[in-house]
């Protein structure tokens, strides 16, 4: 899942908190959380055992670029319907801020494995 980078351990700057507005505004997004704070809520629910966690930035920041081209490839929706053409810049540009927030580790992906505990 989309999380952001642990504030507790460094502080968001001015970039950093603009950057994380554009995002939730341009997506409607709910507010990302950090990995370290998802394994807290699973842990403080008392359900779960051991939880262990994951950033797969590295396996997945390609795929913000790779959106932008399959567009590029297979211009089809953008060609047939000339009123998205406003829409297809704006996704490509949020894809783009998108990536550049998960390079720069503002944004990080959350993998998550647990199970629940026996009762």
């Amino acid at each position: 899942t989309w999380c952001q980078r642990d504030d507790r351990e460094v502080a968001f700057d001015k970039k950093d908190k603009r950057d994380l507005r554009f995002l939730y505004e341009e997506w409607t997004h709910p507010y990302f959380i950090s990995i370290e704070k998802y394994k807290e809520l699973i842990d403080a629910t008392g359900l779960m055992n051991e939880v262990t966690t994951a950033d797969w930035n590295e396996e997945t920041i390609a795929s913000w670029r790779h959106s932008v081209w399959v567009g590029v490839y297979d211009p089809r929706g953008f060609i047939f319907k000339p009123t998205k053409y406003l829409k297809c810049a704006r996704d490509a540009y949020c894809l783009e801020r998108m990536h550049r927030a998960f390079k720069r580790g503002l944004m990080q992906y959350g993998m998550f494995a647990v199970t629940k505990r026996s009762e």
